[in-house]
């Protein structure tokens, strides 16, 4: 770990840039509470945290997120950007699921870069199935410090120029799903590694929990509730998401979100057609001088042929 030297800044930086790299530290893993990428659509997003969530969908489901954070609070926009990608696939003659995540997070110069694969075994359990997953990947971080412009020339513990390093990451989960309930526990950076950077600097990897569980109680035939939780710790931190939305017609959905201690989510999207879906939150912070995010949602499904039936999901879109 290095520290930020006193005369780090120059005399132009104002406030607010220097809380945004203050920020940028606590967020980008100097410390362990944000190692993992916040995301607020996440019940749409459960492969990005579980591989055991792989091929639980019946279909080859394809995902692609974009989230600005704290908008307004840099010149350029937000002080932070998150994509992901991701897409999973059920293969009946591997026993189950497999699925790739990639996720590029920046928050001003520091950057993240995080890449796995995953297998889930799946298995019939009750009146629904569990996929039991591991996930291998690869995660790399990086500092862009010919952008930092310290104030003193030859300060050691500003590097002048990029450095960046990476190791293996190993994660695991298990996910049960039902038609109506679904539930999952996981964890990711396993073996909590500690990624070199190439100018000798370690930055160290926190072994993160989390915790899903959701259900769909249909009031009517045309509207439905799927209320759920989404929790995340390092041991240390924790970050807890309820959530709620209003499903119309399968088709449309509109809901809100409390992070504990932190603010409230918006929440809004539809299927355009049966395969392709999107969706939008929208992130009030209660906390200043953070400041408001956005994040965007857009999925398309792919339809395969197998011999296990799946209509005993009600919505695979949705699960």
């Amino acid at each position: 770990m290095f520290i930020l030297a006193p005369n780090f800044f120059t005399e132009n930086y104002n406030m607010k840039r220097i809380l945004i790299l203050v920020l940028a530290f606590l967020s980008a893993g100097i410390v362990s509470a944000q190692q993992v990428p916040q995301f607020s659509q996440n019940m749409f997003n459960k492969l990005a945290n579980n591989p055991g969530f792989a091929g639980s969908r019946g279909v080859i489901a394809t995902s692609i997120l974009h989230r600005s954070q704290w908008m307004g609070f840099s010149e350029n926009g937000s002080a932070a950007s998150t994509q992901n990608f991701s897409i999973d696939a059920e293969l009946p003659f591997l026993f189950g699921g497999v699925g790739l995540n990639v996720v590029k997070d920046n928050i001003v110069q520091f950057s993240n870069l995080g890449l796995q694969a995953s297998y889930a075994y799946r298995t019939e359990l009750g009146i629904g199935q569990i996929g039991m997953g591991m996930s291998v990947g690869m995660f790399q971080s990086g500092l862009d410090g010919a952008k930092l412009n310290p104030a003193q020339a030859g300060d050691n513990a500003i590097p002048l120029s990029s450095v960046s390093g990476s190791k293996l990451d190993i994660g695991a989960g298990i996910y049960y799903n039902t038609q109506d309930v679904y539930i999952g526990i996981s964890s990711s950076h396993m073996t909590e590694p500690v990624v070199e950077w190439s100018d000798g600097a370690n930055y160290p990897l926190a072994r993160h929990y989390f915790l899903i569980a959701g259900y769909y109680h249909e009031l009517n035939p045309q509207l439905s509730l799927n209320p759920s939780i989404y929790l995340k710790s390092d041991g240390a931190t924790s970050q807890l998401d309820i959530n709620t939305n209003l499903i119309y017609n399968n088709k449309m959905w509109g809901g809100v979100s409390y992070r504990l201690d932190e603010g409230l989510i918006l929440l809004a999207g539809m299927n355009v057609n049966e395969d392709l879906r999107f969706g939008l939150g929208y992130d009030i912070t209660m906390i200043n001088p953070m400041g408001n995010s956005l994040e965007i949602m857009l999925g398309y499904n792919f339809k395969i042929k197998t011999n296990k039936a799946i209509s005993k999901y009600k919505n695979p879109r949705f699960l």
